[in-house]
Parts: C-alpha cells; structure tokens; sequence
C-alpha cells in the first residue's frame, strides 16, 4: 500500500523496475488550466510516460482515445460536454484505454457510478506527484488504485458486494480466478498459473460477472476484497 492509498498489486508493476522499458502513452483531461499545466509537467519530467493529449472536456478525451492508442487516461469528475464519470463508461467501452480518475470531489454517488462505470482508479487532486504517477504505473498494470478514505466509502454502498452467498455460488475455477483478478493479474498470468488457456479464463470471467451481477473486471476485484 502507497501512502493514502490502496493498491492490489500485480507482477505487470515491476516491469520498470526489471529494465523492460515501457513507456505508458496518457491522456489528461481537466477544465481548470492550472491543473492541466501542472500534471503535463511532473509527467513530462518523468521518461516512464508520454503524454499523447491535453484536453479541457470529456468528450474530447473520449474521441482521443477512440482515435489514438492510450494507455491511460486521467479525468477530471467535472468537465464541461462530458463529465468524467461518462466519458468513463465510454472509454471502457469503446477502447482498451484504462481510466484513472483526479477530482477534487469524493462524493459516494460519484465513486459509485464511476467504478459502475469500469474505472480502474480514484484519487484526490491533493495526491503527490508521485502518489499520481505511481497510481498511473498501477493501473496500466491492471490494478485497481483508491485512496484509503474512498475505500471505506465502498462499505454498504451496494448490496451486491457485501452478498457472501453469491460467491458462494462459484465454482471452484471460478473463484480461483476472481482471486488471482484481485490480486490484480491479466488473462494471460491467470492462464498460466492456472495452466489453462486464456480463452478458459476469459470465459470463466465472464461466467462470474453474469453470477455475480458485475458489469466489468475491476468490480470482480472490489467485490471480492469487500
């Protein structure tokens, strides 16, 4: 755990650190300017990250991802012609890009439909640099990252989570899968600790969603931990 905030950690982290060079191409929207300006140069400063765009509104950062490759977007909650909460769900659902959403605000409802939505992070503006940049790492990574005061937050805000009788319903194959997705590994790791073929575990997650009422892998992960 980094301070103030929770990981679930996965081997993708350590990629960096082990010499594999992978630069994670980000997206940043925010109407406040300042703010813009401030996240483009802790960014820039850092070779782990290329920046493909800046922009002011939702919208435009869901077209940015439609039309580019985008590791990572970060959001603002509050933007003008698309919030950060919408442009969200359409981001996961029209692109491989993962989302990290930076607000100012830490409101139940906002938490709540954005993981809904299949955000894989929520932090406050007021995070490090290196808060952010480290959450950024993480969820290319396939984590799930939230400050801890959020993660409390989760508690009672949906009965689906707090359900200990619908995991009960899982297989056993089922639920070792959800574990090693809360342990935040890829298809392709689940499949090869498992030693079965990523087309089994993409099946085997989808088999859990529908049993357990989730709509993305990230909600498979909080649901699991809750």
């Amino acid at each position: 755990m980094w301070m103030g905030q929770m990981v679930f950690p996965s081997l993708c982290y350590c990629l960096w650190r082990k010499g594999c060079k992978i630069m994670i191409k980000i997206t940043i929207a925010d109407d406040d300017a300042l703010i813009r300006e401030s996240l483009r140069i802790f960014f820039e400063l850092d070779n782990r990250f290329q920046i493909v765009a800046i922009v002011d509104n939702g919208l435009k950062a869901y077209q940015l991802c439609q039309e580019n490759d985008v590791d990572v977007a970060l959001l603002d909650i509050r933007m003008p012609e698309m919030n950060g909460v919408e442009a969200t769900g359409k981001i996961v659902a029209d692109t491989a890009t993962r989302v990290l959403l930076l607000t100012t605000f830490d409101e139940d409802e906002y938490i709540k439909q954005a993981f809904c939505n299949g955000a894989s992070g929520y932090l406050l503006k007021n995070s490090l640099p290196e808060e952010i940049k480290n959450a950024v790492v993480a969820v290319h990574g396939g984590n799930v990252v939230m400050q801890d005061a959020i993660m409390e937050q989760f508690s009672g805000y949906n009965t689906v989570h707090q359900n200990e009788k619908k995991l009960e319903g899982l297989t056993r194959r089922e639920t070792e899968v959800v574990q090693l997705i809360a342990e935040g590994l890829t298809n392709s790791e689940i499949a090869s600790k498992l030693f079965i073929t990523e087309g089994t575990v993409r099946n085997t997650v989808s088999n859990v969603l529908s049993k357990l009422e989730l709509k993305h892998r990230t909600q498979i992960a909080i649901f699991y931990l809750k």
